[in-house]
């Protein structure tokens, strides 16, 4: 059942005593799992609750408190922002509401981050840097996830199955993302501290700089791509490189050149992830918005390419195969929605624009499938049983070059050769 902004006040007198609200209003969250709101006390204190509408949420809660817990005053020390503090809780039944003292700045929008320029983006990158750098024993110690860049991986794959299942993702895009999943040179990286719900409504904001970042419900140690994800939602790509840029300066060596390819798959993939989750739902209607997303997707990629996803390019179709119709007149790309999987919010893909030169990676997006889309399912339970081979290793860098096409026999040269021996 959703809580009004007033039933939060109400709520929160009961977790903060001498909490008196004399205003209050409703804060964006996600919608799925929270309901909060914004409350002023008569001293002009601010607070904020949020109050989970399902277990799952108040699991998720219950996992930003421990790790809030396990930050020491080190780890504090050496974030250049502030983290949220909670002044109290109530359970009803067997959820429990927390109350926080609100932080200073305020939450900013895509187009309010892009406008306050570089500033704020080489802010916001040193901020992720600072984030990934937090050691591993923290969130270990917190009795939080773990997971190995291997695990991370095959977790991927594990849910590209899921969805290829379902039948209604398209089979270039499963194509696609298989792919860039059976990289290995695109999952070589080193696991480290993520925030995992990492997002500029996450963010409180002050003079192009960064004053405090909250939402750790979702705090792991994983990929740090993940943090990266939401940029796509930003048509302007330079503001996302120059994050990017302060990001690999602050990080120096540790930083992985390959994090804003994995950010791109992660955004696309979201869609996919979202439609299963729909599924599971039974929501009719989500069901249909998730279908009309990953075909909108689909059409952009077919249109302009999309985002560079794989470090190995992917193999160039067969030579007897039929070329690909030619594209339409050039159109401005649709910005599709990336919903988070733990989140009803949205997270807009920005399609690359068409190039003078159509890329391999383009034309190869290009040909049409006709096989069912559950045939990634069945591709992956067969190679998993066949033994792994010496491919299977990973490669060095001198061995990523472009995958050549499968040479095939000539049907012709077949026919001559059969009439030259019947004569015989």
């Amino acid at each position: 059942m959703k809580r009004t902004a007033m039933e939060l006040a109400a709520i929160a007198t009961a977790a903060v005593p001498g909490l008196t609200p004399v205003g209050f209003a409703a804060l964006s969250d996600d919608a799925e799992d929270f309901d909060s709101a914004l409350i002023v006390d008569a001293l002009k204190h601010r607070w904020r609750v949020r109050s989970p509408r399902h277990d799952e949420a108040s699991m998720r809660l219950e996992a930003e408190l421990s790790a809030l817990r396990a930050f020491s005053a080190k780890v504090r020390a050496s974030l250049p922002f502030a983290l949220p503090a909670v002044a109290g809780t109530v359970r009803q039944g067997p959820l429990r509401t927390f109350v926080y003292k609100d932080m200073p700045g305020h939450v900013p929008t895509l187009d309010e981050l892009v406008d306050e320029g570089s500033n704020l983006a080489k802010a916001l990158g040193q901020c992720m840097a600072s984030i990934h750098q937090i050691p591993d024993e923290s969130v270990e110690v917190a009795g939080l996830p773990t997971y190995s860049a291997d695990e991370i991986r095959q977790r991927k794959l594990n849910e590209l199955d899921t969805a290829a299942a379902t039948g209604k993702v398209p089979s270039r895009l499963l194509r696609r993302w298989e792919h860039a999943m059976e990289d290995v040179a695109l999952w070589r990286f080193n696991a480290a501290v993520v925030h995992g719900d990492f997002d500029e409504e996450q963010l409180q904001i002050s003079h192009s700089s960064i004053t405090a970042v909250k939402g750790w419900t979702d705090l792991h140690v994983g990929d740090p791509a993940d943090d990266f994800a939401w940029l796509s939602a930003i048509e302007d790509q330079s503001f996302s490189e120059r994050v990017f840029s302060a990001y690999v300066e602050a990080r120096g060596k540790s930083a992985d050149p390959h994090i804003m390819r994995r950010a791109a798959l992660a955004a696309e993939f979201a869609l996919a992830q979202w439609l299963v989750k729909s599924l599971d739902s039974k929501d009719a209607e989500r069901i249909a918005e998730a279908e009309e997303m990953l075909r909108e997707l689909d059409q952009n990629i077919a249109e302009y390419g999309g985002q560079p996803l794989s470090v190995v390019e992917a193999p160039r179709p067969l030579a007897t195969q039929p070329e690909a119709p030619a594209p339409q007149a050039a159109q401005k790309p649709v910005s599709l929605a990336a919903p988070s999987i733990n989140t009803e919010k949205v997270t807009a893909l920005a399609p690359e624009k068409p190039q003078s030169q159509s890329t391999p990676e383009k034309s190869a997006d290009h040909q049409e499938d006709s096989a069912d889309q559950p045939a990634v399912a069945a591709k992956r339970e067969a190679d998993a049983e066949e033994p792994a081979s010496k491919d299977d290793e990973p490669k060095s860098d001198s061995t990523e070059s472009e995958a050549k096409p499968a040479t095939e026999t000539d049907p012709a040269a077949d026919k001559d050769q059969q009439a030259e021996e019947s004569t015989k």
